[in-house]
């Protein structure tokens, strides 16, 4: 008994000890509310902490921009490699075409085994027709330099759709046919063909009157204005070439168009002389 009461009094006489703050999940004091609240308060650690921010990403900032001027430094560079290495092999080949050709009487005579009649001739015609335009290139006369437009729009022209060509000659043969026009006639083998009875044609549409009832299709339309602003666009850009501007002309408007312009200006070139009494009289109105 004696004992029991001592260690009561010993348990009564220690003092009370204070509450340990929560431990984390590592037996790490959890003081975060404490530090924000502290940081929150604290202007110097809130601004000491955006600074540290703004700093890393200046940071990032330059690491990206050196890594792009990298990249973009890579790829010329690769762009250069393969320009010169395309030179070199260029070079290469002309080099190797030269010492064959210099070793080899008959290397020329050889090399053409490798092409046939048709492939040969076509070249011919080909180096003929280039040397020719080459000649051609200075200005003859209004007539060539009409024709060499014409040849060259003719080769700017799309291809012909032969599948809607070969529908509009179908429906025009069907017309026909149904006007009497041409007669249907059907082989022994069962085909069915047409004939003109006046030039005994087969197949062919007969010659009528134009009906003026063609309407072209908006594409054919837009390639025809396309074509007409080019040359507008080439006729102007060779005016401006010789030092002409539409804007420069002045005085009274007397034309229609560029045209009808450049006549007027002949006509007053060579007869101006002799017509400006007349007029002057006619716009006094004391002409007789």
């Amino acid at each position: 008994m004696a004992d029991t009461t001592e260690k009561q009094d010993t348990t009564a006489a220690m003092p009370e000890s204070k509450p340990s703050p929560p431990q984390g999940e590592n037996g790490t004091t959890e003081t975060t509310s404490d530090t924000t609240k502290s940081a929150s308060t604290d202007p110097k650690a809130a601004l000491a902490a955006r600074m540290a921010r703004f700093k890393t990403l200046q940071a990032q900032k330059e690491s990206g921009r050196k890594a792009t001027e990298k990249e973009v430094r890579d790829a010329e560079d690769r762009s250069a490699r393969l320009t010169q290495i395309s030179k070199l092999q260029d070079a290469h080949d002309k080099a190797a075409y030269k010492l064959l050709k210099s070793e080899d009487p008959d290397f020329e005579r050889k090399r053409n085994w490798d092409y046939t009649v048709e492939e040969s001739e076509s070249w011919d015609k080909r180096m003929a027709k280039k040397a020719r335009s080459r000649d051609n290139v200075a200005f003859a006369d209004y007539t060539k330099e009409a024709n060499k437009v014409y040849k060259r729009q003719i080769k700017q022209m799309d291809k012909v759709d032969l599948d809607n060509y070969a529908a509009q000659k179908a429906e025009k043969l069907q017309r026909q046919v149904q006007s009497g026009l041409l007669k249907l006639i059907e082989s022994p083998d069962g085909d069915l063909y047409t004939v003109n009875p006046v030039n005994n044609q087969i197949n062919t549409p007969a010659e009528e009157g134009y009906a003026h009832d063609h309407k072209p299709s908006k594409e054919a339309i837009d390639r025809l204005v396309d074509d007409l602003d080019k040359g507008e666009r080439a006729r102007l850009k060779a005016r401006a070439a010789r030092g002409i501007r539409d804007e420069q002309d002045a005085g009274d408007v007397t034309y229609i168009n560029q045209k009808n312009k450049q006549f007027n200006d002949k006509l007053t070139r060579f007869y101006n002389r002799y017509t400006t009494e007349i007029r002057e009289s006619f716009e006094r109105g004391t002409a007789i």
